[in-house]
């Protein structure tokens, strides 16, 4: 099928003469470039921040909840662009990768705000590099996995999302080295917003090729739905609220793991080396995805991706010890983006000509499961007894949430068998 028509009132440019990996290595900088540093940086640099007095621990859940809520409503923006774009009849078309790279530049440059000395700006910044890092998902998602189908490369975007673990591990090394060196959270902002600026200059050329004739590989892609049933209607919710309780699940851990750390393991030296290690995580999950063949049941390894996540979640409750991390880390940052692709390869498969909007429409519900995570976690630091108990607590209840989304996509499986025609 024609995958650029995705975006009804966008543009999908398509350049003949760019290979596969190409795409997939420009979408995984993408992705590390707008996840790994405009998103989370954060959570490195948020014990710096804490040492330097410039912010406390409600403080920091607040900040963190402005970022996922620009996120949320960036992921908006995108699922109802089309909607908002035909009711603009006189403004013209605007590329997705225009969009793209719009998203990179406008991250590049919040993070380098964020080294600035005005604390009451910094939930804005956050706020918009939330919107900001959803436009980079979204349209890179979009973009790439339809090049990548009419390539007949599918598999390739697995290598396009282990960017984000490629930018959560730099980044997290690069503020183990900066901690080591006793050096601020303000220099810290700096020089990743320079490395923001490196990797966004590096995939623009990759993004900006004019539109391009592709041979159709069509029948190698997913089938075209001439209508849609209540019953795919009713997956599509299912699959929604799934992928929301993910966000939820994992986002404690991914806010405040070097914080938690600091609480259970005072004095140790790998306090700054556990966030890498879930970037490594990510990355090799990533990776390792690629090698399962997209023709069975998604949702069977879904399911099984939520189970290591709550796993990996519940390891750091249950042995709050160095192997214990060690272990939490590396389950955690596993699953973390084969469940994106496996979840997006399930939207292609039900809303073959709508794609793009539904997959905006999962980020919109990811990003509802992220809010929710950071005030919980203020909420609870201040009922209980001590921080180690409100962390403790806040994790239960994410570990809770992943294995009730793994529960739903089993459901889903028993209710809404997928036949053989249908899968991607």
């Amino acid at each position: 099928m024609a995958f650029d028509t995705v975006f009804p009132a966008t543009k999908y440019p398509r350049a003949h003469d760019t290979s596969p990996w190409t795409i997939a290595i420009a979408g995984a900088l993408a992705l590390a470039t707008a996840m790994g540093i405009g998103r989370f940086a954060f959570t490195p640099l948020l014990p710096m921040m804490l040492a330097d007095g410039v912010i406390d621990l409600p403080g920091a859940s607040w900040l963190a909840s402005a970022n996922y809520v620009g996120y949320l409503l960036g992921a908006l923006l995108c699922t109802f662009q089309p909607w908002i774009w035909r009711r603009l009849k006189d403004l013209p078309a605007v590329a997705a990768t225009t969009w793209l790279r719009a998203g990179l530049v406008a991250t590049t440059l919040l993070t380098l705000g964020m080294a600035l000395h005005f604390a009451p700006l910094w939930p804005v910044l956050r706020f918009a590099a939330g919107v900001a890092s959803a436009f980079v998902f979204v349209f890179t998602s979009g973009w790439c996995l339809a090049q990548l189908a009419k390539r007949q490369a599918s598999a390739l975007g697995g290598v396009m999302y282990a960017g984000p673990g490629a930018g959560i591990a730099l980044s997290g090394f690069l503020a183990s080295g900066m901690v080591a060196l006793h050096w601020t959270a303000s220099t810290g902002w700096l020089i990743l917003g320079v490395l923001a600026c490196v990797l966004t200059a590096l995939v623009w050329p990759t993004f900006q090729k004019p539109a391009q004739p592709v041979a159709s590989t069509a029948g190698a892609s997913t089938p075209v739905v001439a209508t849609v049933s209540s019953a795919d209607h009713r997956q599509m919710l299912v699959l929604a609220l799934a992928y929301g309780l993910a966000g939820f699940g994992y986002i404690i851990t991914a806010t405040f793991l070097p914080v938690i750390a600091r609480q259970a393991l005072p004095g140790s030296g790998w306090l700054d080396l556990f966030w890498p290690l879930f970037g490594l995580g990510v990355m090799a999950g990533s990776l390792l995805s690629t090698r399962i063949p997209l023709t069975g049941d998604l949702r069977h390894l879904l399911a099984g991706c939520y189970f290591v996540q709550a796993l990996g979640v519940a390891v750091t409750v249950w042995s709050p010890s160095l192997a214990g991390f060690v272990a939490g880390s590396l389950l955690l940052g596993l699953p973390f983006t084969a469940i994106t692709f496996f979840a997006m390869q399930e939207v292609r498969r039900l809303r073959p000509l709508s794609a793009a909007s539904y997959m905006g429409l999962l980020t919109a519900m990811y990003g509802v499961g992220q809010i929710a995570g950071p005030p919980l976690v203020a909420l609870l630091l201040r009922r209980t007894a001590s921080l180690g108990e409100g962390f403790t607590l806040s994790l239960e209840i994410a570990a809770a949430a992943l294995l009730l989304g793994a529960v739903m996509y089993l459901g889903m499986v028993r209710a809404y068998p997928v036949t053989d025609s249908a899968k991607p």
